[in-house]
């Protein structure tokens, strides 16, 4: 679940660690953006694509939304669990800090010097060189497939990150279907490779152990995924399909999954 296209990253981290597995994607196009809302808004709105996911008895619900995790995992947890685990998205800080530093963290405008990211800095990158980068419209135009706009806002927060980090911490979920834009961005001449660190593998691995199941060997998708759109059965935008992950979705053999594009 998520507000929009973001959670299709952790939807093909998770048919890449399991084909078979049958996929509900839950996302919100009536109240999107969810960044600019109240927390309680947020939670709210998180709870209503939570419950139309839920309404398909799926083994475990991904919240794979860092906006929502921050501000809606509590109520999400107390309303579906034990009978449905929830797991939350969180930025990679720690991998990214125990590889020393310096370390960018690109996130939402709301996010960067939050409460929140402070004190995952904190407990996780104590004493390591970090580095807030806000991202004012990066989210908006993945969403939008936008590519002069992703450009623009890619290149706005590159100019913002020192040019010695060495490792990029990706706090958003839209960020990671422009990975490979972000690091051409950020990659010095003659440096070492930039690392960059999402959240995607990392959190479709830990779905699986907390249902108790184990990676499947790589076959071809038999699972079938369903759509739905601020609790509507639907389709995947257009939009998604810019995206490799969102091709990887919509690819589904014929006869296993609803209809994926409109």
């Amino acid at each position: 679940m998520d507000s929009g296209t973001g959670l299709l990253a952790a939807a093909a981290a998770m048919r890449r660690l399991r084909p078979d597995a049958d996929l509900v994607l839950s996302s919100d196009p009536d109240g999107m953006p969810w960044g600019p809302r109240t927390p309680d808004d947020v939670a709210e709105h998180a709870l209503a694509v939570a419950r139309a996911a839920a309404a398909h008895a799926p083994d475990a619900l991904i919240v794979a939304c860092n906006t929502a995790s921050v501000h809606a995992l509590p109520a999400l947890r107390a309303e579906l669990e034990p009978a449905v685990p929830v797991i939350g998205t969180v930025p990679a800080i720690k991998p990214a800090a125990a590889g020393g530093g310096p370390v960018a963290i690109w996130a939402t405008p709301a996010t960067t010097g939050s409460p929140y990211q402070r004190d995952l800095i904190e407990r996780f990158a104590h004493g390591v060189d970090v580095t807030g980068v806000p991202c004012p419209g990066l989210a908006d135009a993945v969403e939008q497939a936008d590519e002069a706009a992703i450009d623009a806002a890619v290149a706005a927060a590159a100019q913002r990150t020192p040019k010695e980090v060495r490792s990029v911490v990706l706090g958003c979920t839209h960020y990671e279907l422009v990975a490979e834009r972000i690091r051409a961005a950020l990659q010095q001449p003659g440096a070492p490779a930039l690392v960059l660190h999402g959240s995607a593998e990392a959190v479709a691995a830990q779905a699986l152990r907390r249902i108790g199941a184990e990676p499947a060997p790589a076959a071809a998708p038999t699972g079938r995924v369903t759509v739905l759109l601020s609790g509507r059965p639907g389709a995947l935008p257009a939009e998604a399909l810019a995206y490799a992950e969102g091709r990887m979705l919509a690819a589904s053999p014929a006869g296993t999954a609803d209809a994926l594009t409109r």
